[in-house]
């Protein structure tokens, strides 16, 4: 069994996946979007069959004072236009400052301003699904 972990942006979404033991996540990839959500999710039913996924583990951003924002409510959303599509379960986890976590992993491995605007989604959704994989194996 694998897990997909994603962070779903404005513009982008940053790719996860889990070992088959479900111990460790590993940066996959990021995709660029442009708010095609059909045809992103398109792209997530393949990546799901090719890489035989069982669940997904979708970031979920809450405002710091525990609310849910617009943000929020197009996380619900996506989840469950892939629920829908794809019939596995669709974990949402929060995922606040994940973003702020990659950047400043990035930093201290004195990645390249450019480097990490090409790899922060994707390091952001390894956080992600590693909070999700570490919280589940408690």
């Amino acid at each position: 069994m694998r897990y997909l972990g994603l962070d779903l942006g404005s513009k982008t979404l940053g790719i996860s996946i889990s070992d088959i033991t479900c111990t460790v996540a590993t940066s996959y990839k990021t995709i660029r979007h442009n708010e095609e959500y059909n045809k992103l999710i398109n792209d997530i039913v393949n990546l799901v069959k090719e890489e035989d996924i069982k669940a997904i583990v979708l970031g979920f951003p809450k405002n710091m004072d525990n609310t849910i924002g617009k943000k929020g409510e197009l996380s619900i959303s996506f989840k469950e236009k892939l629920e829908k599509e794809l019939q596995i379960p669709v974990y949402l986890q929060d995922e606040r400052l994940t973003t702020r976590q990659a950047e400043s992993v990035l930093i201290k491995n004195d990645t390249s301003r450019k480097k990490r605007k090409k790899v922060i989604d994707s390091l952001a959704a390894t956080i992600i699904l590693q909070s999700y994989l570490d919280k589940k194996g408690n």
